[in-house]
């Protein structure tokens, strides 16, 4: 080593002893008080973070965000007559949330085309994040946010609930533990009755509404009344589909149990609308398969199968909503906001358990981790980027009617130029959120 070498080495290392510190310093600190956060959207789940959160004596609720007034004033008065905080601040803009360098932590429950773009940049404006599932729109976008957590060292929880669910907790431990032997497929499923969104014609904004601020960095479209409030997950340019909505808490608990290390290799959906006429733009009836490769875990390949069916209110293996989890020496049945059976060969029922999800603990498990009292994340950013390709992948399967072949290094989808361009999406010409 040269001396030069070597006084970069040390001045390296010397930036990484003093960056630890910092961080131990920061999270000793907020042992001492109240974490403050910024709530992003309190609207329908947003608005049940903030029910929660203000019945907390470790948090301060300083900011509430939303491009609704209604949803706003609601989530303001909430905070105050919780006795949260009296002198909450409102905005349009979560600029002004960012901005605050009193702010520890956002939660960010917008629709999930404001996913990404608001947590990269409440990451590196040094903000912790808390984002909704699934954790972004495209699989660019959870690229481009895997690498805002690096870069920015802050902490990122996706609000995939059941990864701090206790019951589920003890069911993966089970089957991590090999006690249906080597699971070699998991199953998830989506069997629910939706309502129909209608047609609906282009029209003004209601007041109250900023809906240029709501469209944000996608591209620019007419207001109708079948896009708000939360009926944006239908439409391409907003949302994923019901795959991405109730679909990815399934297909995370799925593959938790199934231990990918990486995504699928190949992947190939069949679906349309079977069902609804409306305007509705993602299928409402879906079957997919997903091929993982061989790794270093285990000397076969392994399949992910995910079946919608959102106007077929009947349960599959006794849960309306479930996954399953097939192995060399039994298999095990999961509602992940239910219960689960463990079955042996010959299909002796060897153990079970009920029990609900658990959004508290979800909570508790992200503030603990960064006031330093616990030191891993139970749905971090990895978790949530694996669980929300598989969700984009098997939308661009059945919107191109393809079996894909996708690289998984690059994240790239090398056989179908058509599919290959929804890997990322389009935004609005110099909009100040688009992520890159």
């Amino acid at each position: 080593m040269t001396p030069h070498d070597r006084r970069d080495f040390l001045k390296s290392a010397g930036a990484g002893v003093v960056a630890m510190a910092s961080a131990s310093n920061a999270a000793a600190s907020l042992k001492k008080q109240k974490i403050v956060l910024g709530i992003i959207g309190p609207g329908g789940m947003g608005m049940n973070h903030v029910r929660h959160l203000c019945e907390r004596d470790d948090v301060l609720i300083a900011w509430v965000c939303d491009v609704d007034e209604s949803r706003l004033a609601k989530a303001a008065e909430h905070v105050v007559a919780s006795g949260n905080n009296k002198d909450v601040k409102s905005t349009n803009d979560l600029r002004h949330v960012l901005d605050d360098a009193a702010v520890d932590a956002v939660f960010i429950a917008t629709p999930d085309h404001w996913h990404a773009p608001a947590a990269i940049l409440s990451l590196d404006a040094g903000k912790h994040v808390y984002v909704e599932k699934p954790c972004c729109h495209n699989i660019r976008e959870g690229r481009l946010m895997s690498e805002a957590v690096e870069r920015s060292g802050k902490l990122l929880q996706v609000g995939t609930q059941s990864r701090s669910t206790e019951f589920v907790q003890e069911a993966i431990q089970r089957i991590h533990a090999g006690e249906i032997g080597e699971v070699l497929v998991a199953k998830a499923w989506n069997s629910q009755r939706r309502g129909s969104i209608g047609h609906a014609q282009t029209t003004n904004p209601p007041e109250g509404l900023d809906f240029d601020l709501w469209v944000g960095p996608a591209t620019m479209v007419p207001y109708q009344s079948n896009l708000l409030p939360s009926i944006w997950r239908w439409w391409y340019n907003f949302g994923c589909g019901d795959i991405g909505n109730d679909g990815v808490h399934d297909i995370d608990v799925a593959l938790w149990g199934l231990n990918p290390t990486t995504h699928p290799e190949r992947v190939t959906c069949l679906g349309g609308k079977y069902f609804f006429d409306d305007d509705q733009q993602f299928p409402d009836t879906q079957y997919a398969v997903c091929e993982y490769a061989v790794d270093e875990s285990s000397s076969r390949k392994k399949q992910f199968i995910f079946e919608q069916r959102i106007w077929s209110p009947y349960r599959q293996e006794a849960y309306e909503n479930g996954a399953a989890y097939y192995g060399t020496d039994g298999y095990l049945i999961m509602g992940h906001t239910t219960g689960w059976r463990l079955y042996g060969p010959k299909d002796k029922l060897i153990a079970e358990r009920t029990g609900q999800a658990d959004l508290v603990a979800h909570h508790n498990n992200f503030l603990n981790c960064i006031r330093g009292d616990e030191d891993r994340l139970n749905a971090d950013v990895r978790a949530g980027h694996l669980s929300a390709t598989v969700v984009h992948l098997c939308n661009i399967a059945a919107r191109t009617n393809s079996v894909l072949e996708f690289d998984t290094k690059n994240e790239s989808i090398t056989n179908d130029p058509a599919a290959a361009a929804l890997v990322g999406r389009e935004y609005r010409d110099g909009h100040w959120a688009i992520p890159g």
